[in-house]
């Protein structure tokens, strides 16, 4: 289609180039395609039909300017000529204005009624005063949506199980209506003085309306940058729900016009449950309904919690089927740990890493349980005061997230049972029912075999990706260095596989030990046991239980994980981070980016020069002055003064630095994430709404209300 394109351009100096310079570097302009082509599905953009083609041309209008047929010679002209010239020119002028106005002119005509067989033409009347009115009311009511949409207020006010019979009261947009009326707002007051009390002022479908309006208003800004920034990832978070439906959050990285890599939050996509849907869906929503084009894609994350992992893994497979440079990776902000757990298709891990979650929420909840938990660990740890301060300040963070947090929870372990126990077995009525409740329950769950097994095995298991993990989140180098070393990790975990009926006898012992300090008894699992219903077979032991249902699976299963998640693809982009300053000194700045960064060769202005221009940016730091230090960071190399004159370099660190698992360097790029989490705790889960969540997380965003108004118009005449 591209070469069509040139063809019918009559563009012989184009004909060499590829379709990917093409498409990234030449702009056709849309008068050159008949209307048929062009695909007007949605107010806020236009989009060509796959099919289309330029065929609207004037390649003869040159013909009718004999003097543009041939090159004049230059010559100097006289004083009276120059006259005779400007004067040309200004009557030239005249003659265009006067046509442009007579066109003007024409085209603001009516067309006359048919009565009488005679037309009678008029000059067209701007709005009238009733549409200014209605633009003027809709553009209040927009105001109060995302007044509303930015202060986190939910629509609805008081439901009616707290309403005595008989009394109405108006929910909160309405309330805001009625304050703006008193407050001085004529065109509302106009609108709505002779409108009864208990009546509703805008219907809740109109409410609805104009929010997914606001919504795709605010993130067309968004997406707006992305485009123009051309390559992007996709990031999703945990599932959630949004007023009694399940939704997973959309965040989407790039860089912008400023060289910084920002992650914003683009929106929430219904959840499906079965994973092929899901695919399809969400690949929908992000190249139809959101108009990007996934061939710039460039990563694909998912983090989510152990029931929804093996579908999600569904829909990265899709999209690499149809993208394969849309690499699928880990995300900065989530260690590879608890990356790992969470993706354990093994129900005793997904219940053993709930039951963390909920403890770890207790105690954050209550200073006072933190401060008996305080006192539990000095009591236990009194030979140890330095291990005993380092797990307190532990337990005052949200250590679930950390690389080592099932080590740190075996180590916690004592203490959490012995203060739980004192906590619901408490006398002197100086905890709450519920969190008493809650401590009983939550002791009964730790103090369960099954968990305490599960718990000793997950610590060892990911004790051989613990540091590869933790260089992941580190350092630009440390990334670099630890894209080498998976190999070696790998070897571990194969060896431990094939001995592991010996690993797994240290660990099953460790985990009685661990039971017998707590006073549990080691037992078979109680849902096996009635799942045989009497064919129990005597010779099955709890290690050999253990061992065939958790400890081979949860292996295999991590192996085989972190060889998807770190494809041949993922690592030689990782390989080109000693294109970083930093890293170039590292290896004595003898490297080679130019055997890895074949894969992003289309992403490059300029492929040819890509050798040498790769020597002059090593020669550069090189022989660097003694004063100047190298950059460390992706960022830092990107906002170098003279980075432009690399265009090669500058164009894979852009691609680099928007990988999944490379983090946001400055913290003020990468707010998106954290304001979804504050949206998410500070709002009760009946009234949470998609569209004020987008504008409530997005709220420094600028919006056009004008535009609001006037798509509200068009769509709903």
């Amino acid at each position: 289609r591209c070469q069509r394109w040139v063809e019918n351009c009559r563009r012989a100096d184009l004909e060499d180039k590829t379709p990917d310079q093409l498409n990234k570097h030449y702009r056709l302009c849309a008068k050159h395609f008949e209307t048929s082509m062009i695909c007007r599905s949605s107010p806020y953009r236009t989009v060509l039909r796959d099919n289309a083609v330029p065929t609207i041309f004037d390649l003869t209008s040159h013909l009718n300017k004999p003097h543009s047929r041939y090159r004049k010679r230059i010559k100097e002209l006289s004083e009276d000529e120059i006259r005779t010239l400007k004067q040309q020119k200004i009557d030239e002028a005249f003659e265009q204005q006067q046509a442009n106005q007579e066109c003007n002119e024409s085209n603001a005509q009516n067309a006359v009624s048919e009565e009488g067989g005679q037309g009678q033409e008029e000059e067209a009347v701007p709005l009238t005063l009733e549409e200014r009115e209605n633009k003027d009311y809709l553009k209040s009511l927009f105001e109060i949506l995302i007044l509303m949409g930015k202060q986190n207020i939910p629509l609805d006010g008081h439901t009616v199980d707290e309403l005595p019979e008989g009394i109405f009261a108006s929910d909160n947009f309405q309330a805001l209506l009625e304050y703006r009326i008193n407050g001085g707002d004529e065109v509302l007051r106009k609108r709505f003085e002779m409108t009864a009390v208990n009546v509703e002022y805008c219907s809740k479908t109109q409410q609805k309306q104009m929010l997914e309006i606001c919504e795709n208003c605010v993130r067309e800004e968004t997406l707006r940058e992305v485009r123009d920034s051309h390559f992007f990832s996709i990031v999703t978070d945990d599932v959630v729900d949004i007023a009694g439906e399940e939704h997973l959050p959309v965040l989407v990285r790039f860089v912008d016009d400023s060289h910084n890599l920002r992650e914003e939050f683009v929106g929430f996509l219904p959840y499906e449950a079965d994973p092929e849907m899901l695919a399809v869906k969400f690949h929908a929503t992000i190249t139809e309904k959101w108009g990007l084009n996934m061939e710039y894609c460039r990563g694909q994350a998912y983090i989510v919690s152990s029931g929804f992992a093996s579908k999600m893994k569904v829909v990265a497979t899709r999209l690499l089927e149809k993208y394969p440079q849309a690499v699928y990776t880990l995300c900065s902000s989530c260690a590879l740990n608890v990356w790992l757990a969470k993706s354990v298709p093994v129900v005793g891990v997904s219940i053993a890493l709930g039951t963390m979650e909920e403890v770890c929420r207790l105690f954050n909840q209550s200073p006072q349980l933190l401060v008996e938990l305080d006192n539990t660990i000095s009591a236990l740890f009194q030979d140890n005061e330095e291990k005993g301060n380092e797990l307190k300040q532990i337990c005052r963070s949200q250590w679930t997230g950390r690389h080592d947090t099932f080590e740190v929870l075996v180590d916690l372990m004592q203490a959490l049972v012995l203060c739980l126990d004192a906590v619901s077995s408490d006398t002197t009525v100086r905890w709450n029912n519920f969190i008493a409740g809650r401590a009983f329950v939550l002791s009964s769950a730790l103090t369960d075999f099954d968990f305490i097994v599960t718990i000793v095995i997950m610590k060892n298991l990911l004790s051989f990706t613990r540091a590869f993990g933790r260089n992941l989140q580190g350092q630009t180098s440390d990334v670099f260095f630890a894209a080498g070393s998976l190999t070696a990790v790998l070897h571990s975990l194969n060896e431990v596989m094939e001995h592991i009926e010996v690993y797994h006898e240290f660990w099953f012992e460790e985990a009685t030990n661990l039971a017998t300090k707590l006073d549990v008894q080691i037992k078979l699992p109680g849902k096996f046991r009635r799942a045989q219903q009497g064919d129990f077979d005597p010779d099955i032991t709890s290690e050999n239980y253990y061992k065939e249902i958790l400890s081979v699976p949860t292996l295999e299963h991590i192996i085989q994980e972190l060889k998807d998640i770190f494809s041949e693809q993922h690592l030689k982009a990782l390989k080109c981070l000693s294109l970083v300053p930093s890293v170039m000194g590292q290896l004595k700045f003898n490297t080679s980016e130019e055997h890895h960064a074949d894969m992003f060769k289309n992403d490059l202005p300029n492929p040819d020069t890509l050798s040498a221009e790769l020597h002059c940016w090593r020669i550069k730091w090189k022989h660097r002055g003694k004063d100047i230090e190298l950059p460390a960071t992706i960022y830092e190399a990107l906002h170098l003064p003279d980075i432009k004159f690399f265009p090669n370099v500058y164009a894979l660190l852009k691609v680099l630095c928007i990988l999944p698992l490379m983090k946001v360097e400055n913290e003020k790029y990468g707010i998106g994430r954290k304001r979804l989490k504050a949206y998410l705790k500070n709002t009760l889960t009946e009234h949470r709404s998609s569209n004020l969540a987008l504008l409530n997380i997005n709220f420094d965003i600028k919006h056009d209300l004008d535009l609001m108004v006037d798509t509200y118009i068009k769509l709903y005449p």
